[in-house]
């Protein structure tokens, strides 16, 4: 079984300038729109997904 954290941390690290619009399009529904902002979502394979997409341009660190 696997054993997931309550929340995702995800912040922003490189711009989004250059990158395919599916990319872009995938920031603004986790809520990104500035390097170095930070969002809260909950941990479930649809924001994994998410995450794994834009995977270069963020960082994620699992919180409570």
């Amino acid at each position: 079984e696997c054993i997931m954290a309550k929340n995702l941390k995800i912040t922003q690290e490189k711009s989004v300038i250059g990158t395919p619009q599916t990319q872009r399009a995938t920031m603004a529904s986790l809520g990104l729109k500035k390097i170095r902002q930070s969002v809260i979502h909950p941990d479930n394979p649809a924001v994994r997904g998410q995450v794994h997409k834009v995977r270069h341009l963020v960082s994620v660190e699992e919180v409570d």
